[in-house]
């Protein structure tokens, strides 16, 4: 216990530390439950094809553009939904459920974050546009059930190029896997104690005692780390698709 609660304490001084070093603290003096309400507020409802090409016409006559826009506005919708259902579970008691849909949580900001580095990369002259376009093909229409034509990313592979901006992300996600998957943890440690001087185990949820501390410091990280992440996502598209 010791060791995860030190993990999560860690990594959300991390996530919280911006790049420019004037960043005020009370930027992340928020209430947990009220930040999905809030978003659920600010979610756009329509991305228009015709609006984005009378912005641009150079920028908007390639696909790419669109599925960035694309990818950042649904992510951030699934964002939305899953920290909103994860904080019901948890209000509820439900721990382990609240972990796995906050581990989604993170898998779906990775998209976000990967989608940045790359943006990044085409600005700095490190990918090829036509290279990332064939990318946000994959990250936009990628399945693991041959429903299209492209393969899905695997979510660990972008989430290790993820830690390299956020070192210890891949560790909480790990962390949190661990009580998703019927390993060691999400199976013995999850419901079971043993009692060894009367040599008896004894059946019970433990999730709550286990995690329940920990799971709004790990959303917390989750919500500010979307922030930095779309608030940087709108520069990179602003000035990777500014008007030609």
């Amino acid at each position: 216990m010791g060791s995860t609660m030190e993990l999560v304490g860690e990594w959300f001084e991390i996530a919280v530390r911006s790049p420019r070093h004037n960043r005020r603290m009370d930027d992340n003096d928020f209430a947990v439950e009220e930040v999905p309400s809030n978003w659920r507020a600010s979610l756009d409802p329509r991305l228009e094809l015709g609006g984005l090409f009378a912005r641009s016409r150079v920028a908007h006559k390639w696909k790419a553009p669109f599925r960035s826009l694309m990818l950042r506005e649904a992510v951030f919708w699934r964002l939305c939904d899953l920290l909103t259902q994860s904080h019901v579970l948890f209000q509820s008691k439900h721990i382990l459920g609240a972990r796995i849909l906050l581990r989604s949580g993170f898998e779906s900001l990775a998209i976000l974050i990967h989608l940045n580095q790359m943006m990044a990369n085409v600005l700095a002259g490190r990918l090829d546009f036509h290279a990332f376009s064939e990318k946000t093909s994959q990250l936009h229409l990628g399945s693991k059930d041959s429903s299209t034509p492209h393969a899905a990313v695997n979510v660990v592979t972008i989430l290790g190029h993820c830690d390299k901006r956020y070192p210890g992300l891949m560790s909480l996600y790990g962390s949190l896997s661990e009580s998703a998957h019927p390993n060691y943890e999400g199976l013995c440690i999850g419901y079971s104690r043993i009692d060894h001087d009367s040599a008896v185990t004894h059946f019970e949820n433990r999730w709550a005692e286990l995690y329940g501390r920990l799971h709004l410091a790990g959303m917390r990280a989750c919500i500010v780390l979307s922030r930095q992440s779309t608030t940087k996502s709108g520069q990179y598209i602003s000035r990777t698709w500014k008007d030609g």
